[in-house]
């Protein structure tokens, strides 16, 4: 799984570097084959002004599916990011398990149709 970090309006420190890459790690473990890259965005949107308007996008490519665009804004970057990668997270689970149940009624239906000789 390849993963790209951006920023707009500050730089990335190596403590937020990592705690992107440690959440995306363990959080995309279970679909790490099908998942083929995750892009986030960090951005302050409110530069030194302060309140609610950290702001964290995750883009998640999966091999075969729609893209997975999920954003999240809060006062604390990295609750911004914990939120928005769970929610990433959680929707590429659901993408999963709908693909995989299509495909297998798909295969459940072909067989029918060859055991019925159609």
């Amino acid at each position: 799984m390849r993963t790209d970090i951006q920023t707009r309006g500050f730089s990335l420190t190596e403590a937020l570097g990592k705690h992107v890459h440690n959440r995306l790690g363990f959080t995309f473990l279970y679909a790490s084959s099908r998942v083929q890259r995750v892009r986030v965005r960090l951005s302050d949107l409110n530069g030194p002004r302060g309140g609610v308007d950290k702001c964290c996008l995750v883009e998640v490519r999966l091999e075969g599916l729609p893209v997975v665009v999920v954003e999240d804004v809060q006062s604390d970057m990295y609750t911004a990011i914990d939120r928005a990668v769970g929610r990433a997270a959680r929707t590429v689970k659901r993408r999963l398990a709908q693909h995989g149940s299509r495909r297998h009624q798909l295969a459940a239906r072909h067989a029918d149709l060859l055991a019925t000789g159609q």
